[in-house]
């Protein structure tokens, strides 16, 4: 990849995107993680105002620790980036205080992961309406288009995606070229939605760079049959989980109603 092409490409098209929609700059929500740095170090780099939020729900220390840091050294070296952050474990525990009990269970802990990723949805557009900005979205090519591995409308709600074209190997190519700090870059890319430090592969049951590769190879037109052993048991992770989650991936199905019906 031309990494330095690749960014130029992409800070170009965000600071174009933004004049044309006559808005003022960009929202990022800042997790700790390589792709909530490498978004917001891209939008701080087109001179727009770029508001870095912070929003912790019983975050894991060392995500809020990295988050943080990264956040320090994009102001220290941007005037036109700006944080605030906005602690959600109360909203979010006067949320789950209001819901129905349940029993503790897989589908549950899901449910309540999902609501925090909408909280913070809801947290990015509040702050998108003050100020006229955009919400710069941080998933990457696997999660957006491979996997679905974002919280609909909660991750998954953005007004723009400047690097779901990429890889997440190409993520971490940008990371180093922009200087992402060393915390970021060696970390374990996790959501951060459970509270813990679980990681994305923990959850997956692959790594991106496995998943990469089912993606590439079930482009083409591969299946389960053309591979034996770890080969083909990541490729059926990703099928898997590419068609169970279709739904986040493809747009709103609107039921059509025939024309004779209507008139």
């Amino acid at each position: 990849m031309r990494t330095e092409k690749v960014a130029e490409h992409i800070i170009t098209w965000l600071k174009e995107y933004a004049t044309k929609a006559n808005m003022n700059g960009f929202v990022v929500g800042v997790s700790g993680g390589i792709d909530s740095a490498v978004t917001s170090t891209l939008c701080a780099k087109t001179g727009l105002p770029t508001l870095c939020l912070e929003m912790p729900i019983h975050q894991d220390k060392g995500q809020i620790s990295r988050a943080q840091k990264h956040i320090k050294e994009l102001e220290h070296n941007f005037a036109n980036v700006s944080n605030v952050e906005i602690n959600l474990t109360p909203v979010f525990e006067e949320f789950k205080g209001a819901m129905p009990q349940q029993r503790k269970s897989d589908t549950i802990e899901l449910s309540l992961a999902n609501s925090r990723a909408r909280l913070r949805m809801t947290t990015l557009y509040y702050f998108a309406g003050l100020h006229k900005y955009l919400v710069a979205g941080t998933g990457n090519k696997v999660e957006d288009f491979g996997v679905g591995f974002y919280t609909k409308y909660g991750d998954g709600g953005v007004d723009l995606s400047p690097i779901a074209d990429l890889m997440k190997s190409e993520v971490f190519e940008l990371g180093d070229y922009l200087n992402i700090i060393p915390e970021i870059m060696n970390a374990a890319p996790t959501d951060g939605l459970f509270g813990d430090s679980r990681s994305d592969e923990d959850q997956l049951g692959a790594s991106y760079d496995e998943l990469e590769w089912a993606m590439n190879n079930f482009e083409k037109g591969k299946k389960a049959e053309d591979f034996t052993g770890r080969d083909k048991e990541v490729f059926e992770i990703y099928k898997r989980l590419n068609g169970s989650n279709k739904h986040k991936m493809l747009p709103i199905p609107v039921c059509e109603v025939p024309f004779h019906l209507k008139n």
